[in-house]
């Protein structure tokens, strides 16, 4: 019986120091990815692997600690996606976005800024992005999955529908599934009736895009701040190609020059977006636009038609 009792205690802190070094070598080895990624000289493969790929299985490997883990895999996740946004045009690779995110919101799938900024960060056209708005349906979907009261993902997904898929019904169909729900903001019901009637309004993408505008995040601020400019230039493209068809209609032939339109329609002078950069006429479309040296550009022209519908 003494025997017993004086073993039990001696293997109880073994066991304690056991478990918090396994911990502590977790947690540095994903220091050490995050340092590598971050990198002085920073390293990007030709096809990059993550060193671990079940999220389950890092999720047990924590040991308990999935909240810290997830911490430390959205840190990562961001300085990836920041880096690829840095480097060379040729040689970004979004690829481990995705699963990174799966990491982290697998981790702690109450992370709402990881599905939310995730989304955004995984709609990103190229060179900014991934360009893969089904992956960030997807990851919001996880979420809602996860926390089926956050209206925030619903409204998130008709977003996505709406800006980068251009799917109007589908988008107002999340808004109002996203209305119904405990704590939606009053403005939902409105948005989703405003954009299943007037599906591509731009008045309902400047509504969007000034709710995220009222973000605390300093990033999302100005991203929102960016399309806002975007929608402005697209509302003054418009309105230089009606003169353009207005003296199209009147000449019986489209202009030699921009010059021609400026001088018989009687405009200030060759139209510059709100950078400065001067607007590109495209004979062959008989139109203008921004120019590819402008920070607007490309501007997000419904794909359906090219272009809006003035």
């Amino acid at each position: 019986m003494s025997v017993v009792l004086s073993s039990a205690p001696s293997q109880r802190p073994a066991r304690r120091w056991l478990a918090a070094a396994v911990a502590g070598l977790l947690v540095l080895s994903i220091g050490v990815q995050v340092v590598r990624d971050r990198g002085w000289q920073p390293y990007v493969p030709a096809t990059p692997v993550l060193w671990l790929q079940s999220g389950q299985f890092l999720k047990r490997a924590s040991l308990g600690f999935e909240n810290v883990v997830a911490d430390v895999y959205w840190i990562r996740a961001v300085v990836y996606y920041g880096s690829m946004r840095r480097a060379v045009e040729g040689r970004r690779d979004f690829s481990l976005l995705d699963p990174l995110l799966t990491f982290v919101t697998t981790l702690d799938p109450k992370f709402r800024v990881a599905y939310r900024f995730g989304a955004i960060f995984l709609t990103e056209a190229y060179p900014d992005g991934p360009g893969r708005p089904d992956l960030a349906i997807a990851l919001l979907q996880r979420g809602i999955a996860a926390n089926p009261t956050a209206w925030e993902y619903f409204h998130d997904i008709g977003f996505v529908y709406y800006w980068w898929l251009q799917d109007y019904q589908a988008a107002a169909s999340w808004f109002a599934k996203g209305a119904q729900l405990p704590d939606a903001p009053e403005w939902l019901q409105p948005l989703a009736a405003t954009t299943l009637a007037q599906g591509g309004d731009r008045q309902s993408s400047l509504q969007l895009w000034r709710q995220l505008g009222d973000s605390d995040i300093e990033w999302l601020r100005s991203t929102a701040k960016h399309r806002l400019t975007q929608i402005d230039a697209m509302d003054l493209v418009d309105e230089v190609n009606r003169a353009v068809r207005r003296f199209t209609t009147r000449e019986g032939r489209p202009p030699h020059d921009f010059t021609e339109v400026i001088a018989r329609e009687r405009l200030r002078g060759w139209p510059l977006d709100s950078t400065g950069v001067p607007f590109e006429y495209d004979a062959a479309a008989n139109r203008l636009d921004v120019g590819p040296k402008s920070t607007l550009w490309p501007l997000p022209w419904p794909r359906e038609a090219g272009r809006t519908t003035p």
